[in-house]
């Protein structure tokens, strides 16, 4: 048996996620059938995190065994000569069996984009979510300095959580601000880009992040009040959870 690791990039929009499930579109469930048709294997495709209906991702990392001799260099084009045209694998490798693809994951980073123009951008309107006034980002980056680190994030996961320990290490985290083409950027506007790396990440931990610092943007919250919302750890103290197509994996680090 062989174990490939394939990098893939998808739009989420039109799939209920990444993981199988019955009778709706899945990420997974296209990579399985891929496979299939390639090997005539129902091959076990694990991935590194599991995206929410609607989420994106720019570096997906998934991993699969088979018995299949096809070349290394052939799965690229084999798999997105069978993929549909929103979801395509960019690299593949061969690796060693003990690699999973979710296990041996050491680094996480997501990014989630905001569009803080008078207007929304037509072209990006599936991969950002539009905040048609500024934000204040100087207090957004401050607010965020407080994320980084190990913390118990109970206050920014979801109340379904079914996780036992709700203990993170966030590696890193910052905001990003660009001008959007075509349009005028005031103070506080363009397209700003929050990203976060850590070790692993709770369900909607980076949508709750992302939907407390635009409170902070908005003055609703200052970012001093980050740390009483982290002690807290109660989910009512936080900010909304960001709409899920504002929100992308972005990569995946391991060691090997």
């Amino acid at each position: 048996m062989r174990n490939i690791r394939l990098t893939i990039s998808y739009d989420g929009t039109a799939y209920s996620g990444y993981q199988i499930q019955p009778g709706v579109p899945t990420v997974q469930a296209a990579l399985i059938e891929a496979i299939r048709s390639i090997t005539g294997e129902t091959a076990a495709v694990h991935g590194s995190g599991r995206t929410d209906a609607g989420v994106h991702a720019r570096a997906q990392v998934v991993n699969f065994e088979t018995a299949s001799r096809v070349p290394i260099e052939r799965w690229c084009l084999a798999l997105n000569g069978k993929l549909p045209g929103d979801i395509r694998v960019w690299k593949a490798e061969e690796v060693p069996l003990d690699f999973h693809a979710r296990r041996s994951a050491k680094r996480k980073t997501y990014c989630y984009t905001i569009n803080a123009n008078r207007y929304p951008d037509p072209l990006a309107r599936h991969m950002e979510i539009h905040h048609p006034a500024a934000l204040d980002v100087d207090a957004m980056r401050e607010a965020m300095r407080y994320l980084v680190g190990e913390h118990d994030f109970t206050s920014f996961c979801s109340v379904r959580a079914v996780t036992e320990s709700k203990v993170r290490t966030v590696f890193e985290a910052r905001l990003d601000r660009e001008a959007v083409p075509g349009m005028e950027t005031a103070p506080g506007a363009g397209r700003i880009r929050l990203f976060f790396t850590g070790n692993g990440f709770l369900y909607n931990m980076v949508r709750i992040m992302a939907g407390t610092l635009m409170e902070v943007g908005e003055g609703k919250l200052r970012a001093s009040d980050l740390p009483g919302i982290l002690e807290a750890k109660d989910r009512s103290r936080a900010g909304p959870t960001a709409q899920a197509h504002g929100l992308c994996l972005w990569n995946v680090e391991y060691d090997v």
